[in-house]
């Protein structure tokens, strides 16, 4: 696919949503079960099911899949998605690549060991390697527009409110 077979994929959908600004309003979906054995809960992500438990740093024993990791998985991904996407829109060649998501975590926060300790990750970071003869400035503009309209990206760096029912 090139940056014209792109453009010509997504021009019927932009102009619905141009048009009908309600149209573009999905709902996504994960769905979990827990109550099997074990501390854990099976996540149907479409294509298998993921059962994730604790992590061994908090009593888990590494088997099932962290939640922690898949938020930077979910990262990873979609940045790459939103990357491929882009540089094809710009005509960019990306010969090979690389995109890794790291962050940091205090556990004592999520274990209650200490109440100053933050729940969650303190930092995360998103690194690209890739492979292509594109000029730096192109390459900048990649990089700006992979952050700009990455879903995962754009929710994690600048929040989201999230209700709960109970």
């Amino acid at each position: 696919m090139d940056g014209q077979d792109l453009r010509a994929l997504q021009a019927p959908l932009k102009a619905r949503y141009r048009e009908d600004p309600a149209s573009a309003i999905i709902t996504l979906r994960a769905d979990g079960a827990v109550g099997g054995e074990g501390i854990a809960c099976s996540v149907e992500t479409g294509k298998a099911i993921v059962e994730a438990g604790l992590h061994p740093s908090g009593g888990g024993t590494g088997l099932q899949a962290c939640s922690g990791d898949m938020l930077l998985q979910a990262l990873v991904a979609c940045a790459g998605v939103t990357l491929t996407a882009v540089a094809t829109a710009l005509g960019i060649d990306i010969r090979d690549g690389k995109v890794r998501a790291e962050g940091d975590l205090d556990v004592r926060g999520t274990l209650g060991v200490d109440p100053d300790a933050p729940v969650g990750f303190r930092d995360i970071r998103l690194s690209f390697e890739i492979e292509t003869e594109a000029e730096e400035q192109a390459l900048e503009k990649l990089y700006t527009l992979t952050e700009r309209y990455c879903v995962v990206f754009q929710t994690i760096t600048g929040g989201v409110a999230v209700t709960v029912d109970r």
